[in-house]
């Protein structure tokens, strides 16, 4: 039986999933000894730990059942059970950017620290279907800290209610709608990049390609990104159970997000099959152990080299889908995610461009 959604029970999980991840290796590998190996390995002591916890409390990254309200409610518990009880010294505020078909819920964050004019769109993850400015604010306050960078996170409208292509039309318009009053939001526009997670990955990288008729860019980060609908790799087949993200979430979702008879090879879709020109912006693509995503997502990284963009790829071999929003309590994914931040932070300086107009272009 699943325990009670309440403040105080997010409180009183955080605290067990925190006392637990402080066990000494030892103990949290005999924790995690269950956990599959699939290519011989095993995750990060404390995500082995997490992933036992999870497997008993019936808990799943994306919820359970067919109600797309009940699994937004289960992403909220989760987001709130793994954040920092403490936000630290970045501020946030509450702002407005528009959307490609009215003005989105927004949130601005602005870090103790010289920015340069540095901003970070931010798409959260959740398969398109769940996950809110709420669920990612760790996320993106770490960034905005590690990254001395400001984050402005968009709330884009969501499926099965608003399906593709409300999400990425709204995706490119918050863009353009930031680049457009960047000094409102702090910022330089040569200096605006993107980021996301998972879903939000998917997102800026069709912003990073689609936005080729204005300002793109200063840099993208893609972390643990959706680019390939077909799903045929291995790593979709090694981690389809077991690994928080699993295979009949990521179906539930997509069934959800593409309209029938939508193109699955569309770029606007999969960004593995989208046409990268000279002026794509420089890429750091993140990737995790034990997540079904990973190839994709490193064959994506494949591609943009192959075109000429400057690429880091970054894999974290313990890790699983999902890492970034559970730092407070995995040390390994804390670690990860300021890495991330190191490699945005020369991305971002690496491809300022001189400030130009945006055109908000419309998906076929």
């Amino acid at each position: 039986m699943k325990t009670p959604d309440h403040p105080v029970v997010h409180v009183i999980e955080h605290y067990v999933a925190r006392l637990v991840c402080a066990l000494p290796p030892a103990l949290l590998r005999i924790i995690g000894r269950d956990v599959a190996a699939p290519e011989g390995v095993k995750p990060a002591p404390e995500v082995g730990a997490l992933l036992t916890i999870m497997a008993m409390t019936g808990e799943r990254a994306l919820g359970t059942g067919e109600d797309p309200e009940a699994r937004r409610a289960s992403t909220r518990r989760g987001a709130a059970t793994a954040a920092p009880r403490k936000p630290g010294p970045v501020r946030a505020q509450q702002v407005t950017v528009a959307g490609a078909a009215g003005d989105l819920r927004a949130r601005l964050y602005i870090p103790p620290v010289d920015t340069d004019g540095r901003l970070l769109v931010f798409y959260h993850g959740g398969g398109w279907v769940t996950g809110d400015l709420d669920t990612h604010d760790s996320v993106c306050r770490l960034l905005a800290m590690q990254a001395a960078t400001r984050v402005v996170s968009v709330e884009y409208r969501l499926a099965p209610e608003h399906p593709f292509p409300a999400p990425a039309d709204d995706a490119i318009a918050a863009f353009a709608h930031v680049v457009d009053h960047a000094p409102k939001f702090g910022a330089r526009p040569d200096r605006i990049s993107v980021a996301g997670d998972s879903a939000g990955g998917n997102l800026a990288a069709v912003v990073s390609q689609q936005t080729a008729g204005g300002p793109r860019p200063a840099a993208a980060l893609l972390i643990y990104p959706a680019c390939d609908f077909r799903g045929g790799t291995a790593s979709r087949t090694l981690f389809a159970e077991g690994f928080l993200l699993e295979k009949r979430d990521m179906d539930w979702c997509q069934a959800r997000y593409l309209p029938a008879g939508a193109d699955i090879e569309d770029p606007w879709i999969s960004p593995i099959f989208g046409e990268i020109d000279e002026r794509h912006p420089p890429t750091v693509v993140v990737t995790a152990g034990f997540d079904p995503l990973r190839d994709e997502g490193e064959t994506y990284a494949a591609h943009l080299r192959a075109a000429g963009v400057p690429t880091v790829l970054r894999r974290y071999p313990g890790l699983v889908h999902g890492f970034a929003n559970v730092t407070a309590l995995s040390r390994t994914s804390h670690d990860a995610m300021v890495d991330c931040a190191s490699a945005l932070l020369a991305a971002q300086e690496l491809g300022a461009r001189p400030p130009a107009r945006v055109e908000v272009p419309v998906s076929s």
